[in-house]
């Protein structure tokens, strides 16, 4: 009874297929990226850059403050005794004393 195509030729048809397979492939590679961004593990991000050649160590930092002021003589050698210091071995966890110790 009202059978009109609206002046749809085989161009039209061609034009809105291809239209419609571009749009589905925009959106399902949006879908892609957004997804691949929000699921990056910490491996996949990129390194902090090295230290810069030269950097000063932490000897070097500490007697930087004590010159500027910035730490008193008895703070500087505390500081700096902790720094020269071997590291303190691991030790096992301690086990609660008998009877709860809460």
């Amino acid at each position: 009874m009202y059978v009109h195509d609206h002046g749809m030729t085989g161009w039209g048809w061609t034009l809105m297929g291809t239209g419609m397979v571009l749009f589905w492939v925009l959106v399902i590679a949006v879908a892609v990226l957004l997804f691949r961004s929000l699921n990056r593990t910490p491996r996949e991000q990129p390194a902090p850059p090295p230290p810069a050649v030269g950097s000063p160590s932490p000897e070097q930092v500490l007697a930087e403050r004590f010159a500027r002021g910035e730490i008193d003589e008895e703070e500087y050698r505390r500081r700096l005794s902790v720094l020269r210091s071997p590291p303190p071995p691991s030790s096992p966890p301690s086990e609660p004393p008998p009877g709860g110790g809460s």
